[in-house]
């Protein structure tokens, strides 16, 4: 296939040179937009005039890869393809021919979401190195369709932060620890790490993540981005390697509302691979781009269950004093506020104490690991079938790092004594539905008749995992210059500390993303908290470096690393 590619890309090459000339000989250095801020619109701006190519943007995307992984650890493959395939949508341009507002645009996607091409999809982890899929994803399909220009594979928490009970955020046997880039060893969080970094200092225009409890959520706040986590069944997941199909789901992680709007725009919607997307309540999903209106919160009514927030989980009261901050630029832009909007006593014990969230992972896991992953891969070199068999290989290939990083939460799941299939199942997973449900989010969602819920991100991500519904996380704030630096239970990861960003989530009901991005945009316009502080290391490569060079030197390369270490942290997000 890629010597295919590279006689098209050749050929393309040559028919942009013909029909573009020269390209840009007078513009400066002050024409590009800054890859660490450009918008979607301000790309497709670029693209349209010929200022700039979608081969360019591919070749200034992977040198600033280069300049920063070796650090950051936060991509683990470059899409051998990917210059070919920008030469290829350049040529469909030039032709009078654009897919839709990402056509040419690159975007990096975990390494959870399978590609059908030369990158592996591991999860992290040794076990599935060389495994082949079938196809596309149908997350991968429809980026391709969108015309975005699949760039690389992001790090991650390995298997999505559910193989051990001790290990770090944002490390994998495959791709090493990942580091956050707004202070020296910060603590990334996950699962999603590497695509909160790639996206945050602009390795990608955006990037995908998955969630199944705060992966998304999480790794956006960390990092400074917005993150749209979509109700369970608005993106499809076929070949993403689950925990539960009952939780995880697909979105993005972009640097504005609107972004993030536009790249969910083009992977949302049915899917006849996963049964969860035939649940969706129309044909074409709603305009998500249209929703980023400034007006949004003006009419509004937004809760705030108090009794989810726990300031003991803080260091000390910025985060609760920037939420409540939030809250009155929410009301000044014609919300009305209901506060104290608080779950029963029986969900918040049963959230902060039970055990029923971890029963409907563990046995959910068993079941789809194999059913939705394993059983459908054409090449499976390591010859795992099943979780005993991953397990079985992770503690024999030393570069899995155990038992320094344990197998306990496979332990657990091993352990249970039944699957997702049982009888056994039932009760914990109606637990969940009653504890986040009627007497959790969606009873104060409909008691009080509110559009959306607030929190501090900290505390957004468990209850709406439960029962699968939308959270949009937006950039809240920064802790001080002067914060005291908390470090992870190892010791290796900061987990608090200067300039380290927070955010604000909106929680909404099942399928109302579109009102929950347009609270977000009109709170994001009023603060552009993102701009106030910027990340300790940033890659030096613009456009105006490399605009001209067409796919000649900066060649794609594996990123992969065999056993780059770090240590852990606790709670995680999975």
């Amino acid at each position: 296939m890629s010597s295919c590619l590279s006689i098209k890309s050749l050929l393309c090459f040559l028919f942009l040179t013909l029909v573009f000339g020269q390209i840009c000989p007078n513009e400066t250095a002050s024409s590009f937009p800054l890859l660490i801020e450009v918008t979607l619109e301000e790309l497709e701006t670029g693209l349209e005039s010929r200022l700039f190519t979608s081969v360019d943007l591919v070749n200034a995307y992977i040198a600033r890869i280069k300049e920063v992984n070796g650090t950051l650890n936060c991509v683990t493959e470059i899409n051998p393809d990917a210059v070919s395939i920008a030469a290829e949508l350049d040529a469909e341009r030039a032709n009078g021919t654009t897919r839709g507002p990402l056509h040419g645009v690159p975007i990096i996607i975990k390494n959870n979401i399978a590609t059908d091409d030369q990158m592996n999809n591991t999860a992290g982890s040794f076990a599935l190195y060389g495994a082949k899929v079938p196809t596309d994803s149908t997350l991968a399909s429809k980026l391709r369709a969108a015309g975005v220009v699949i760039l690389g594979k992001s790090n991650l928490s390995q298997w999505a932060n559910f193989r051990s009970d001790n290990s770090t955020n944002g490390w994998s046997a495959y791709g090493g620890q990942t580091f956050g880039v707004y202070y020296p060893a910060q603590d990334p969080s996950g699962s999603s790490s590497g695509s909160g970094v790639s996206s945050a200092i602009g390795l990608a225009f955006a990037a995908l993540g998955s969630e199944t409890s705060g992966s998304i959520l999480s790794p956006s706040e960390v990092s400074n981005l917005v993150g749209i986590k979509p109700t369970v069944g608005l993106t499809s997941r076929h070949l993403v390697i689950p925990i539960s199909q009952r939780q995880d789901t697909v979105g993005p992680m972009a640097r504005t509302v609107k972004d993030a709007a536009y790249v969910l725009q083009a992977i949302a919607g049915k899917d006849p691979l996963d049964n969860y997307t035939l649940a969706q309540p129309f044909d074409t999903p709603p305009d998500y781009v249209a929703a980023c209106n400034f007006s949004s919160l003006r009419g509004a009514r937004i809760g705030i269950p108090r009794n989810l927030i726990d300031p003991t989980e803080e260091p000390d009261d910025t985060v609760i004093n920037a939420f409540n901050a939030a809250v009155e630029t929410i009301k000044n832009a014609g919300a009305t506020i209901i506060d104290n909007t608080n779950i029963t006593s029986f969900a918040l014990d049963q959230y902060n104490d039970g055990n029923s969230s971890i029963v409907v992972l563990e046995a959910d896991f068993i079941t789809d690991l194999v059913t939705d992953y394993l059983s459908l891969l054409t090449y499976n070199p390591e010859n795992v079938h099943d979780l005993a068999e991953v397990s079985n290989f992770t503690h024999h290939f030393p570069q899995e790092d155990y038992p320094d990083r344990d197998t306990g939460v496979w332990d657990g799941a091993l352990a249970l004594g039944f699957n997702n299939t049982s009888p056994e199942f039932w009760p914990y997973y109606q637990l969940n539905l009653e504890i986040a449900g009627p007497q959790g989010i969606l009873g104060l969602l409909a008691n009080y008749s509110l559009d959306a819920l607030i929190l501090p991100t900290d505390f957004s991500p468990g209850l709406p995992a439960l029962v699968g519904t939308p959270v949009v996380t937006v950039p809240l704030g920064f802790y001080p210059a002067n914060e005291t630096v908390m470090n992870n239970t190892r010791g290796t990861l900061v987990e608090t500390g200067p300039n380290i960003p927070f955010g604000l989530s909106f929680i909404g009901e099942a399928w109302s993303e579109a009102s929950l991005i347009g609270f977000a945009y009109a709170y994001e316009q009023r603060t552009m908290t993102r701009n106030k502080v910027q990340p300790y290391i940033v890659p030096s490569t613009e456009l105006v470096d490399v605009v001209g060079m067409g796919n000649g030197n900066l060649s794609s390369t594996g990123m992969g690393k065999r056993g780059d270490y770090g240590r852990t942290m606790a709670p995680k997000a999975l």
